[in-house]
């Protein structure tokens, strides 16, 4: 009897055993999906399925027959399946020009994107630099989906982001019309487009993104701002050669040390911010501004504005705070000072920019909004 009660026990004990670890299997799973959404969540890949699916079909040989040097993070198109995208790369489907040559947009696996395209026979150097460059994902950053190299060409695949640059919605000229921004909005793109900048400063080694600018700041449907040409000055430093371009030979946004030693470093992102901020604020084209050259230039043209009432954009008038405007000019003049040394690193500014736009938030919310007319001038260059 004994035995029997024994052998029972035994049994139960194993069975106990056994439900234990199959608990143990489905927690650990359950918690590995949960990591994995927050990961996705994270990176602004909202739904990881979509990511496998364009995957998909992605082969280690071309549709020429040519031997691809295929990432495996970003899939492997062919030159086909990019002309019926694009009808043909017709001249109807050009929707810009960039460093890497003209942008044309097209219908993708039922996917609008846009294509970059640009004179090139296949290298190794551009393969494996598209591979580093598909696998780094945020949600302010213009995500690399894909990449051809046929019929003399390179081009690579992004997502296409419908309402474009902000410069679109920001300019204030008569050639176009353009978005009313409020102050807060314009904030809460600052803050999305340093957030882009910061993780790109915290990548190991950090990837310095060289051609930052108010062109490369691109916004979606909800005005989220998302940061793009990310890695392709690299890119094109890696395979040497010169593509297609428009842009123009002056670079404002551009620090004028770079000019003088040709050295890019992370300041220089810092530098090419300050002058997007600058554009926030006057809702002017940089361009447009002389005293970019020069950093006491630019305070006494910055100074000048201010006691004159005709520096921050008319059209934010009764949107913002006086001092939550203060506090965005002063850190506009802090990125853009020289030597490069001075000005704080990008995540000190996401940080600054953030505060702002959280404070703005509550008084425009609890104490009304404020207006234009304001007196800057004396407060911004004698507090901090």
């Amino acid at each position: 009897m004994s035995k029997s009660i024994a052998t029972v026990v035994g049994g139960a004990a194993g069975v106990l055993a056994f439900m234990a670890i199959v608990v143990g299997l489905v927690w650990f799973c359950k918690s590995q999906c949960k990591n994995l959404s927050n990961k996705n969540s994270e990176t602004g890949s909202s739904d990881p399925s979509a990511l496998v699916e364009w995957n998909r079909g992605a082969g280690p040989i071309s549709a020429s027959g040519q031997p691809s040097f295929g990432p495996q993070g970003a899939r492997q198109f062919t030159m086909e399946e990019l002309e019926q995208a694009t009808k043909q790369f017709s001249e109807s489907s050009i929707i810009g020009y960039g460093s890497f040559g003209p942008v044309y947009t097209g219908l993708l696996c039922d996917r609008v994107v846009a294509i970059k395209r640009r004179i090139g026979s296949p290298r190794q150097e551009f393969a494996a630099e598209v591979t580093y460059l598909s696998e780094i994902r945020h949600r302010n950053l213009v995500t690399l989906l894909g990449y051809c190299q046929e019929s003399g060409y390179q081009m690579l695949v992004f997502e296409y982001l419908p309402n474009g640059s902000i410069g679109n919605h920001l300019y204030d000229n008569q050639r176009q019309p353009s978005t009313k921004l409020e102050f807060k909005q314009r904030l809460s793109i600052a803050l999305g487009a340093a957030k882009g900048l910061c993780h790109l400063h915290n990548l190991k080694p950090p990837l310095v993104h060289k051609n930052f600018k108010t062109a490369n700041v691109l916004v979606d449907e909800n005005f989220i701002a998302k940061v793009a040409d990310t890695g392709i000055s690299r890119l094109l430093e890696k395979i040497e050669e010169a593509g297609p371009s428009r842009m123009s030979n002056v670079n404002v946004f551009q620090e004028p040390e770079v000019e003088e030693a040709g050295i890019f470093g992370e300041m220089s992102d810092v530098y090419s911010f300050g002058v997007f901020l600058l554009e926030l604020v006057t809702g002017q084209e940089a361009s447009h501004i002389e005293s970019l050259g020069s950093y006491e230039a630019l305070i006494q043209w910055v100074r000048t504005r201010l006691s004159s009432n005709n520096f921050v954009d008319h059209r934010l008038a009764g949107t913002f705070t006086t001092e939550g405007m203060r506090d965005l000019i002063r850190l506009t003049l802090q990125c853009m000072s020289s030597p490069g040394k001075r000005r704080p690193k990008m995540e000190m500014v996401m940080t600054e920019i953030e505060r702002i736009h959280e404070k703005e938030m509550a008084l425009t919310t609890f104490m009304g909004e404020g207006t234009a007319t304001i007196i800057l001038g004396s407060e911004l260059f004698t507090s901090k």
